[in-house]
C-alpha cells in the first residue's frame, strides 16, 4: 500500500492513469483504526485493478485542506486526477467492494 504525502500526492494519485482510493485517517481516530483492515484486505483484492494509498491527515495537512477534509475517515477515489467519488465513515468491508466495483465500472 502506498504511502500518500503532501510531496508525492500529485506524482502518485493525480498523475496515475488507474482509479485511485485514498484513505485519509489519523493514527488517534479510532474510526479509521477499524477501517485500516478493510482498506488492507481490500488492496490486497484489488491491487491489481487499483490503487490504494493511504494519506495521515497529522502529516500532511495541506493536501487534507486542499481537499477539504473536515472528518476522518474519508476515501477519495482518482482516476486521472479527477476526484471521483468521496465517502466519509467507516464502511463495512463488502460495502466498499462494492463501491471500488461501482467506481470500476464507470468509463
Amino acid at each position: 500500500m502506498l504511502k500518500a504525502t503532501d510531496s508525492n500526492f500529485k506524482r502518485e494519485i493525480l498523475d496515475a492513469s488507474e482509479v485511485v482510493l485514498v484513505d485519509f485517517w489519523a493514527p488517534w481516530c479510532m474510526p479509521c483504526r477499524m477501517l485500516g483492515p478493510i482498506v488492507d484486505r481490500v488492496d490486497r483484492e484489488y491491487g491489481h485493478k487499483i490503487k490504494v494509498a493511504k494519506l495521515n491527515v497529522d502529516e500532511n495537512q495541506q493536501t487534507a485542506g486542499h481537499y477539504n477534509i473536515m472528518s476522518i475517515p474519508t476515501m477519495l477515489f482518482f482516476r486521472g486526477g479527477k476526484e471521483l467519488e468521496r465517502v466519509t465513515g467507516v464502511l463495512s468491508e463488502k460495502a466498499l467492494k462494492d463501491l471500488v466495483d461501482q467506481v470500476l465500472a464507470r468509463k
